[in-house]
């Protein structure tokens, strides 16, 4: 095998797992936000809030709530791709015998790299969503201690 068949079947190998590690990071940040979600409805229906609360706690929770739709997109099977298993599903057997006779597995680094970068993307956001609508939660549980009017 060759330096650079070497270094593509690499390549392939780490984009897979970058995949792979996203569809965790997902699943775990996924539960994580459906906690919050839980526990912040929980802690809301016991506490006396103030308008100031009921509008920042409000906001962070539909920021929970669009993070959760982020993730849920992240994780969402793509089976429109000519790449991997969606494209073995389109062929015949002999033209799945053709296929990986002469495979292109640069052109499979590709197409698997620009699902990853996508998934990382939605991850990112869906982070950045987390955190904003932690910090109005957090927001709005001072104003209802506080007893801002």
């Amino acid at each position: 095998m060759s330096t650079a068949t070497q270094n593509l079947t690499a390549a392939h190998a780490e984009v897979k797992a970058e995949i792979a590690r996203t569809d965790t990071k997902t699943a775990l940040l996924l539960a994580f936000v459906g906690a919050v979600l839980a526990g912040a409805w929980t802690i809301a229906r016991g506490l006396p809030l103030s308008v100031p609360a009921y509008v920042s706690g409000g906001l962070g929770m539909a920021l929970l709530i669009g993070a959760a739709g982020l993730l849920l997109r992240s994780v969402r099977p793509s089976l429109g791709g000519r790449h991997g298993f969606p494209l073995w599903a389109t062929l015949t057997a002999e033209e799945i015998a053709d296929t990986a006779a002469c495979r292109n597995l640069a052109a499979d680094i590709a197409g698997l790299s620009r699902l990853a970068v996508a998934k990382f993307t939605c991850l990112r956001r869906a982070v950045d969503l987390t955190c904003a609508g932690g910090a109005l939660l957090i927001l709005s549980v001072v104003f209802a201690l506080g007893g801002a009017a």
